[in-house]
């Protein structure tokens, strides 16, 4: 049997802990999987991995394994996706990204960088939620983000502006919002990530901190989008998203002298060691595109 193939199947049941998981990820049948295992214990001579009818969990031996076997298949898998011509990139890319973000801005660089390499095929992994990279076996996140988890190596590839924003509708049915400390009598939309929601407003050199009240708050931003749209209050949005609505007119961009921090976009991986010459040449042409995909005040 083929010993790549049973290495990855050993690989990702360990994170699955699921036979059928594992099948289902790897598009073949659960007999193949448990074939796979048996085959990579008969190699080595080892019991990797318990199983019961309700349970699968690593042996100690299985645990040992595991990291040895991780590099050596991240090695094989990066010598596979060489050709003769460099150009010539292949395998699976795994990406993560925020549901707004990878349908508003991903989506097209996605499109235009695997019409480039048709050997590459690229899973993408949408929620606001940041992902566990190596227990979901991301390749690489794209998050807009302060300041990235330390456990990760992130480049930053990009900046995001974010704006104020409400509807016509609201604001004409509101008090004044000439300044930010107006935004205390307004209903905010806020992020459902911040435990105190307190808005940090730029202006030049000037710092306004306001706390707001947040009537609705959601963990994603397209829903605040919506929700401000329909009248529900102001919502911080990134650019990318509110600009369009703001040049039809559905929103109004509010204090506009005000602006949230720009906020860096980060490419984030767990390791520099064996990323694959895909995910490198992936980076690289996203860094590029988001120089004009990204919309500017």
């Amino acid at each position: 049997m083929d010993r790549l193939t049973a290495a990855e199947v050993f690989v990702d049941v360990a994170y699955t802990k699921s036979f059928t998981a594992t099948a289902q990820r790897l598009e073949m049948s659960r007999p193949m999987v448990t074939r796979y295992i048996e085959a990579m214990e008969s190699w080595l001579q080892t019991r990797l991995l318990h199983r019961t009818t309700r349970k699968i969990s690593l042996t100690s031996e299985g645990e040992r394994y595991l990291r040895e076997v991780e590099i050596w298949l991240n090695q094989a898998k990066a010598m596979t996706t060489l050709r003769p011509n460099s150009s010539h990139l292949s395998g699976t890319i795994r990406l993560a990204a925020s549901m707004s973000f990878g349908f508003s801005i991903l989506a097209p660089i996605v499109s235009q960088f695997m019409a480039m390499h048709p050997q590459v095929s690229i899973d993408m992994d949408l929620q606001d939620s940041v992902a566990d990279l190596v227990e979901q076996r991301i390749d690489l996140a794209i998050r807009i983000a302060s300041h990235p988890a330390p456990s990760l190596i992130g480049k930053p590839i990009g900046v995001c502006d974010s704006v104020l924003v409400a509807s016509p509708d609201y604001l004409m049915m509101s008090p004044a919002l000439n300044e930010p400390e107006d935004l205390r009598r307004h209903h905010c939309l806020g992020y459902r990530n911040f435990d105190i929601p307190v808005w940090h407003l730029y202006r030049q050199q000037r710092l306004s901190s306001i706390e707001v009240h947040c009537q609705l708050t959601a963990n994603e931003a397209t829903t605040l989008l919506h929700a401000a749209i329909n009248g529900a209050g102001v919502a911080q949005q990134p650019l990318y998203l509110a600009k369009p609505l703001i040049d039809n007119g559905q929103l109004i961009h509010v204090l506009p002298e005000w602006a949230p921090n720009p906020m860096q976009i980060y490419a984030l991986y767990s390791s520099r060691n064996y990323l694959s010459p895909s995910v490198r040449a992936f980076i690289d042409f996203a860094e590029n595109a988001l120089k004009t995909a990204l919309p500017t005040k």
